[in-house]
């Protein structure tokens, strides 16, 4: 699967001499196996679901119960954090 570069690379200013420095070749400013940024949300796992912070956009998140029905489609974009219905723990955070 190629990769592409995923979000925004910031420049330093422009020199005294009027040119700005770029980079001399792509750079990579985010893990390609994680679109969806479940990495920084690790830490849920193991706490209430009461704890899960709401989104501004709630378009690619799926918060369910490990039990509860919920569609197959898969997207690597889409962060899934998954819950024990009976302890209502998370058990699992995770794209697709």
């Amino acid at each position: 699967m190629p990769t592409r570069p995923v979000g925004v690379v910031v420049l330093p200013q422009a020199s005294a001499e009027g040119r700005t420095p770029y980079a001399s070749a792509p750079v990579e400013v985010e893990d390609p196996n994680d679109l969806c940024h479940a990495t920084p949300l690790q830490w849920l796992v193991g706490r209430d679901r009461s704890e899960i912070p709401v989104p501004v956009d709630l378009t690619n998140r799926r918060v369910a119960c490990t039990t509860c029905p919920r569609t197959e489609a898969h997207s690597p974009y889409l962060l899934n954090i998954l819950y024990d219905a009976g302890t209502n723990r998370v058990t699992e955070v995770s794209c697709g």
